[in-house]
């Protein structure tokens, strides 16, 4: 008979090379006001972080503004009561994270001096900082995440770098990304070189070139290794459509996620898991719980 502290040995040891690629999902929240509250979301237990979207107006001298879509009018300061499901999920241990940009906005960084003052606005109104306007109240966000589709690609990184010398004042600012597949991303390339970033959950949708197509996993393969090899982020995320009408293309479907793509991605020493667009599609086919275990 093993004694137990030799058990206890083995246990451990076992723990550390099976969990060493157990991954989180992560999920977008916020442009639809059918999918459910932040509460109900993070009350799923399936995400290890939501991701509110978007913010969708800053830079350039713009007065940055809220867009939660139908779960709150941040005109009227009515997005302030999400506060207390933001620290509901967060006492869960869920990372609760703000996407700036989107598909559709106003954004831009004009300079340095305007990358400064937009990461001083999101640290006061978002995150450690103090502000008597907090769109969301007195919740404090763990990050802010980079969904930058347009406009002009300059001074993303120096907003990267501002933002994350936050980390000094005591909690951690994340910071994540969620660029295109085809690399290297037209928008925040350059910034992800910067090596601030913690998370890059790497969009494999509407983008047919690296799209995982039924039967050939190579494109995604080959460009999932490029992401993993190029890039000094902490982890990599597979960022995917959560219903086939979630995007133009790059579904795939859930037996074949998790019978042939994630065991061929797990072996990075970077992926960190899936990322699905969004809580409103991952409602309708139940995506994430159909993956948790496997992720």
């Amino acid at each position: 008979m093993a004694s137990k502290s030799s058990i206890l040995a083995l246990v451990i040891i076992f723990t550390l090379v099976v969990g060493s690629n157990a991954g989180g999902i992560a999920i977008y929240w916020g442009q639809n006001g059918n999918e459910g509250t932040l509460y109900e979301t993070c009350s799923t237990d399936n995400y290890a972080f939501v991701i509110l979207d978007f913010l969708p107006i800053f830079g350039n001298g713009k007065n940055p503004m809220l867009n939660l879509a139908g779960h709150c009018d941040p005109y009227s300061n009515g997005c302030v009561t999400l506060s207390d499901d933001i620290k509901s999920c967060q006492a869960k241990g869920i990372k609760v994270i703000l996407s700036i940009g989107g598909a559709s906005g106003s954004y831009g960084l004009a300079s340095s001096e305007d990358a400064r003052q937009v990461a001083t606005y999101l640290w006061n109104n978002f995150l450690g900082g103090k502000s008597s306007s907090r769109p969301l109240g007195s919740a404090i966000l763990d990050g802010i995440d980079f969904d930058i589709e347009g406009g002009s690609s300059q001074h993303y990184g120096e907003l990267a770098k501002y933002l994350k010398g936050y980390s000094k004042k005591g909690k951690k600012v994340y910071l994540t990304a969620a660029p295109q597949c085809p690399f290297p991303d037209a928008w925040i390339g350059d910034a992800l070189t910067t090596g601030v970033f913690d998370n890059v959950w790497v969009q494999f949708f509407n983008n047919p070139p690296c799209n995982y197509a039924s039967g050939n996993v190579g494109n995604l393969e080959d460009a999932w290794k490029q992401w993993n090899t190029s890039i000094p982020a902490t982890k990599i995320f597979l960022g995917l459509p959560a219903a086939p009408q979630a995007a133009g293309s790059g579904f795939i479907p859930s037996n074949d996620l998790t019978s042939t793509i994630l065991p061929m991605i797990k072996d990075s020493k970077k992926y960190g898991g899936v990322m699905l667009w969004s809580k409103y599609y991952d409602d309708l086919t139940g995506y994430s719980s159909s993956i948790k275990s496997q992720v």
